[in-house]
């Protein structure tokens, strides 16, 4: 059992999805880093300074300006703002992962020697070709 153990564990796909969801974690840690540091600043700015992380629509409770936790704890609220976050984190995620994978695909085409195909051979000699075949059936 422990040696079936072993295979399965080690087998080539399972390493190799285990390394991909290590370099994934520090890949989306990364993009957030990315979007929380150096994007947000900047459409907020292009916005006029505004927090995205901070919108919110009160449902309930005595109204809160500008403080999403105060808004939360008097009732409550739609917190959107993270969405659009996590929404900009997504398509950054996806077109960057697109880029990989279209990088990859190009390696790959790149090292793969072209297979040539056989020249296409003439109708003329297609045709005795197949007299030959029918003549040796006969």
């Amino acid at each position: 059992m422990l040696k079936e153990f072993k295979q399965f564990a080690l087998r080539g796909n399972m390493v190799d999805l285990a390394i991909g969801v290590i370099i994934g974690g520090a890949f989306g840690g990364l993009v957030n880093s990315i979007v929380a540091d150096l994007l947000m600043p900047v459409i907020a700015l292009i916005t006029g300074g505004i927090d995205f992380t901070n919108l919110y629509v009160q449902l309930s409770g005595a109204p809160v300006a500008n403080d999403l936790e105060a808004a939360r704890k008097a009732g409550a609220t739609i917190a959107y703002g993270n969405f659009v976050t996590l929404a900009i984190n997504f398509l950054i995620i996806a077109f960057v992962l697109f880029l990989v994978v279209k990088v990859m695909n190009r390696m790959k085409n790149e090292s793969e020697p072209a297979v040539e195909a056989p020249p296409e051979v003439p109708a003329d000699i297609a045709l005795l070709a197949e007299i030959r075949d029918l003549l040796k059936k006969e």
